[in-house]
This record gives structure tokens, sequence and C-alpha cells, in this order.
């Protein structure tokens, strides 16, 4: 009878855990957020760490009624500890939500600073290659052309990277901003 009253309390246990976590039960994340010795499955998802306490409940209530002492206390062991770490998950929800937009905003300021400092790249690469040009101009020696018109044509390729740069920087600070509106 004793048993029988432990398993009801851990399946309330259980149940209490699905509500918890039912607005955020089918949330992908980045990564998996358990240990493989704590959940067998690879899981994006809480939904799918919860179905997994399930089973092992239901292999419990198996072992229980066959009189596997080993089984049940190791199974006890781990859904106790399966249902603390979604848990913790599920406290730290906000922290890790209010994490990601301060990340966000982190992002935003450090494109803008890429951003700035791209422009300066482009600046002086410009103010190079006006110097050389210049130098080009008043130059009499071929081989000194030669070598200006190379180092010309090497700055003239490096502005392109650096525009093609700042385009790169300029539409993903257009995203953060459109993302951050919506």
């Amino acid at each position: 009878m004793k048993t029988q009253k432990l398993l009801n309390a851990l399946e309330e246990q259980i149940e209490a855990l699905s509500e918890q976590i039912k607005p955020i039960a089918h949330s992908a994340f980045i990564t998996s957020r358990f240990d493989q010795k704590l959940f067998y499955r690879k899981s994006h998802q809480l939904s799918d760490c919860l179905f997994e306490i399930k089973q092992h409940f239901c292999q419990l209530k198996n072992a229980v009624i066959t009189s596997r002492l080993e089984q049940v206390t190791f199974l006890t062991e781990k859904i106790i500890a399966q249902i603390g770490a979604i848990t913790r998950e599920s406290a730290t929800q906000t922290l890790r939500e209010q994490e990601n937009q301060h990340s966000q905003k982190e992002k935003t300021v450090d494109r803008y600073e890429r951003l700035v400092q791209h422009q300066d790249y482009e600046r002086r690469l410009i103010a190079m290659i006006n110097d050389r040009e210049q130098q080009l101009v008043k130059q009499q020696s071929y081989v000194a052309c030669q070598k200006l018109q190379q180092e010309i044509a090497a700055l003239t390729g490096r502005l392109v990277r650096c525009r093609q740069a700042l385009s790169r920087i300029e539409r993903a600070i257009e995203r953060d901003e459109n993302q951050s509106i919506e």
C-alpha cells in the first residue's frame, strides 16, 4: 500500500511538471539542455524529455509489479533527477529570454562598431588609392608606374571586398532592426 502511495505521489509530480512546462514544452532550444546520462534522447524540446519521464514511470510501475527492487530503485532515482532537471530548466526560462535579448542588443552594438570600423577602412583605402593615382601621374619611370598600377589594383580589390563587407553588415543591422520592430 505504501508503494502505491509513493507511485501516486510521483505521478502527481509528473503531472504537475507537465502543467508547469506546458507553455514552453514545444519550444525548440538551439542545443540539447541535458546530459545524455540524464536523458537518453538528444532532444531540443522539453516535451520529449517529459515523454521520456513518462516512459520511465511506466517502466517503474512494471518493475514494482514484478518486484524488481534494483530496477525500482534505479528508475525512481532517475525519474526524480529528471524531474529536478526539467524543473530547474523551466525556472531559468525567463533568465534565458533576458540573456537572449541582451545578447541581441550586444550583437547590434557589435555590428554598429563593425560598420564604423569598415567605413573607416573604406575611407582610408580611398585615400590610399587617390594618393597612388596622384603619384602615378607624376611618375616618369616605367617600372615605378607599373608598381603603382599594381598597388592601385590591389587597393581597388581590397576596396571592393570592404564595400561587400559593409553591405553585409548593413543588411544584418537592417534585419536586426526589422526583428526588433516585429
